[in-house]
């Protein structure tokens, strides 16, 4: 599926910086080795960040979007196809936080779990976009898809990867956005969608699966006769 890493118009992902201060955890890293002193301290920044948001601390919040605000609306952005929708979804999933923070309870990472908020904000945004569509009965209207942003991409090749994705079921597409366009790893998939990490993984290779026998060219007879 070597097209696929080639023309992938999303580009944005985490800073190196944020990755070589250890962010992003897999579970594995916790005890592969004893203690690795990023882990540790990346789960202690994470640790107190939670805290200082639930003491009220409106300059941790600060901190958080500072963060993750703008990864937040790309992965919105991505999951709802529009920037208006991504800003408006974003906004209200920090407000969210604000308000359920004293239901946190540290079984995952505090940045986790404001990306299923997040992930959880967009469906809902998602599913009252198509109650409103079918309530104007508009079939004009198509399934919202992917802005384009890779401006060394063929048009053609573009509009074949939009209606590829489009056609993966929605929990396929939303694994592999997760995955190959925002850069999570199966772990934090599997924490902001509520699933398995083994879940994750096999969602992940069907939807590649499913990508690869929409956009690679059938064989010809002769080919497989050879």
């Amino acid at each position: 599926m070597g097209t696929m890493g080639l023309a992938l118009p999303w580009k944005a992902r985490i800073s190196s910086t944020l990755r070589e201060r250890g962010t992003r955890v897999e579970p594995s890293e916790h005890f592969a080795g004893g203690a690795n002193p990023g882990v540790v301290d990346a789960l202690s920044e994470d640790a107190a960040l939670a805290a200082a948001c639930r003491s009220g601390d409106l300059r941790a919040y600060e901190r958080l979007y500072a963060m993750y605000g703008a990864r937040m609306k790309n992965l919105a952005r991505n999951v709802l196809g529009n920037p208006s929708d991504a800003e408006d979804a974003v906004q209200e999933a920090f407000l969210k936080v604000q308000r359920r923070i004293g239901t946190f309870r540290g079984q995952s990472s505090f940045v986790t779990w404001t990306y299923r908020i997040l992930i959880n904000t967009c469906y809902d945004a998602r599913r009252s976009r198509l109650r409103k569509r079918e309530v104007a009965n508009d079939d004009s209207e198509e399934t919202p898809r992917h802005e384009p942003r890779a401006p060394g991409a063929h048009p053609s090749l573009r509009m074949a990867l939009e209606r590829a994705l489009a056609k993966l079921t929605q929990h396929q597409r939303d694994v592999f956005l997760l995955y190959e366009v925002e850069g999570f790893r199966y772990a934090e998939i599997a924490g902001m969608l509520e699933m398995s990490e083994t879940a994750s993984k096999n969602t992940l290779f069907q939807a590649k699966k499913n990508l690869r026998l929409m956009l690679e060219p059938p064989r010809s007879s002769a080919a497989e006769a050879r």
